[in-house]
């Protein structure tokens, strides 16, 4: 999704060249020369990229614009230029949220760094909203993401069995519901299952499910997952992780598409599509004698793979944008706007636990903050980690572009010059 660059300036000859400047730099770009109009643009549904705005304005003033655009969508970066610098405006700017704050007449480069720094994670961000009402969102525009994202696209209506490979804390689940919701079967239920999460001793019968007197303790009749999921989708997280005695019995319900509980006699009839995931290696299993080889075969049907974190480092910055949304409003705090430095950091970290950990990382700096901004400091980084990244040059590149102005704010994290 394009979206422009809203540009509030009251003089119509200086908002018109900067307007055109960043036209030069590939923006589209919006002008308005009163407050008054920049709020009740800033409240139509169609996004912004971001909002440059004067402090003296009519109608309504620079400060006024940027508590609109936070009410709106506090995730619109919002600077202020303004030719009447103070302290005390300036503070008051920040604690309001504002991304930064300029004195005129304007350092070019800087504003175009700072805006450039902000608008890159908000663009990708935007590109990753869901065209179908409901869908989980999907944030990444980095090319072995977007091919994972196709292969979904592709296999969801049909009702293949789906195989999801990536290491842990990936997003399969993710990818699981998206299959689903993107089916014929959208309106029947979804049932995930943890494979790992069970006794070996329980993955049947949680499975299968079984009837009253089967066993000790089976008071009642239990309904297992493949029932429950009856119409609609299974999902069989970390997969490789099922008994072998287990295994059999589960290739023949994907076969037949019955199943037996443990204790009955009758037959069950399922209608349901399987989806699986596993971050181990099922081929290599498989030759070890640890998963057979035809149910194997049944489950990788159509195989996608999804890709570690350090393999999509430029989808970090929009995935940090979704991630605190999605916590600010889990923990009812207001969405935080995190600093240049800050993205440039987290985009170094190594994340060995992918999206999950970053998931965690940005809930923990939600917890504990007490401002409007996430700083480097906020974060918990091992900057010893970090610094290994700056071998890379692509990530080298894409930090200092997150960086913008506060190179030395990095430097300091990372405890040497910036390459």
């Amino acid at each position: 999704m394009s979206a422009p660059v809203l540009v509030v300036e009251d003089r119509r000859s200086l908002a018109e060249m900067f307007a055109e400047t960043l036209r030069a730099e590939g923006y589209e770009v919006e002008v308005v020369l009163r407050g008054d109009e920049a709020v009740r643009r800033i409240g139509e549904p169609t996004p912004l990229l971001a909002v440059v705005t004067d402090l003296k304005l009519p109608g309504a003033d620079g400060l006024e614009v940027l508590r609109a655009a936070r009410a709106a969508d506090p995730q619109t970066p919002v600077f202020l230029i303004t030719g009447f610098a103070t302290v005390q405006t300036a503070v008051e700017a920040l604690k309001l949220g504002a991304r930064d704050y300029f004195t005129k007449p304007l350092d070019m480069g800087l504003v175009l760094a700072a805006l450039h720094a902000a608008t890159e994670p908000r663009r990708a961000l935007l590109a990753a909203l869901p065209v179908e009402h409901g869908m989980p969102v999907l944030v990444g525009t980095a090319p072995v993401f977007v091919a994972a994202v196709t292969a979904l696209r592709r296999v969801a209506p049909t009702d293949a069995a789906v195989l999801l490979l990536g290491p842990s804390g990936s997003g399969k689940e993710l990818f699981a519901r998206a299959v689903h919701h993107l089916s014929a079967r959208r309106n029947g239920p979804f049932v995930a299952f943890n494979c790992a999460a069970v006794p070996e001793t329980l993955v049947e019968s949680e499975l299968f499910g079984y009837e009253r007197g089967a066993f000790t303790g089976a008071t009642a009749r239990h309904v297992g997952r493949f029932e429950q999921a009856h119409g609609g989708t299974l999902f069989l997280d970390e997969v490789g992780e099922i008994p072998l005695p287990t295994q059999s019995k589960l290739l023949r319900a994907v076969e037949e598409r019955r199943i037996t509980r443990l204790g009955g006699e009758a037959e069950v009839a399922v209608e349901v599509r399987i989806l699986a995931a596993t971050n181990r290696d099922l081929e290599a299993s498989v030759a070890a004698g640890d998963f057979r080889r035809d149910l194997f075969h049944r489950l990788h049907v159509f195989p996608i793979r999804l890709p570690a974190l350090e393999d999509r480092r430029q989808d970090i910055p929009a995935l940090v944008l979704h991630l605190a949304a999605r916590a600010a409003e889990r923990l009812r705090v207001k969405v935080p706007t995190f600093t240049p430095a800050a993205m440039a950091a987290l985009v170094l970290a190594p994340w060995p636990g992918n999206v999950r950990e970053l998931a965690n990382v940005v809930e923990r700096a939600l917890i504990l903050l007490s401002g409007e901004h996430v700083g480097v400091k906020d974060l918990g980084l091992d900057p010893a980690a970090s610094r290994a990244a700056l071998g890379d040059p692509e990530t080298a590149a894409l930090a200092l572009r997150l960086a913008g102005n506060q190179t030395e704010e990095l430097e300091a994290f990372l405890g040497v010059p910036f390459p």
